[in-house]
């Protein structure tokens, strides 16, 4: 098992490390989700691979031995929000990376028009000025549960807490101005 107090990577690394398209997409993902390295997007990748492997392995299975273990995994990308309710394994082999940096803190936060930009978000989060459910969360790559989703807001101890705060009431006005109401 190894010892837990030494840490264990949660990433693996491209088996081709100077592949031109590749780079050229995680630079591009890392602009587009606001990300601090390449790490956090292989890690995010990682987990993708990892449900993808588990659906293929019960794609082999028979029927019968697959139903119980296909339910449970759908149960869980549905609860993650990844998948939509009536999902099948071939959905799950057909996730794409977006689709679980889409699910991020970071991103959520953006989307719901509490930061300016993906960067702003990052820092909120940082900063501990975000809470998920009441519980203050300091990491941007939380994925974040669909049951959770509408329970993202402000810590009550953060001076952002209060709706007449300098920077809320300019996210109001860009809101405004823009004529949005982004991830509603």
């Amino acid at each position: 098992m190894g010892d837990p107090k030494k840490k264990h990577k949660k990433y693996k690394t491209p088996k081709r490390p100077y592949d031109e398209e590749r780079l050229r997409e995680e630079l591009r993902l890392i602009g587009t989700y606001g990300l601090r390295n390449k790490r956090e997007l292989w890690r995010h990748r990682t987990m993708l691979r990892k449900y993808r492997r588990i659906a293929r392995e019960m794609l082999s299975l028979e029927p019968a031995e697959r139903a119980k273990g296909e339910r449970e995994l759908i149960r869980k990308l549905y609860a993650l929000g990844l998948i939509s309710k009536g999902a099948t394994l071939e959905d799950v082999l057909g996730l794409r990376i977006e689709d679980i940096l889409e699910r991020r803190l970071q991103t959520l936060v953006y989307r719901k028009g509490m930061a300016s930009s993906l960067f702003q978000a990052r820092q909120l989060i940082v900063h501990g000025h975000i809470a998920v459910g009441g519980k203050k969360v300091t990491s941007p790559g939380y994925i974040v549960p669909r049951e959770e989703e509408g329970r993202i807001g402000y810590t009550s101890s953060s001076p952002l807490a209060v709706a007449t705060h300098p920077l809320r009431q300019e996210l109001t006005a860009l809101q405004g101005l823009r004529g949005e109401g982004r991830g509603e």
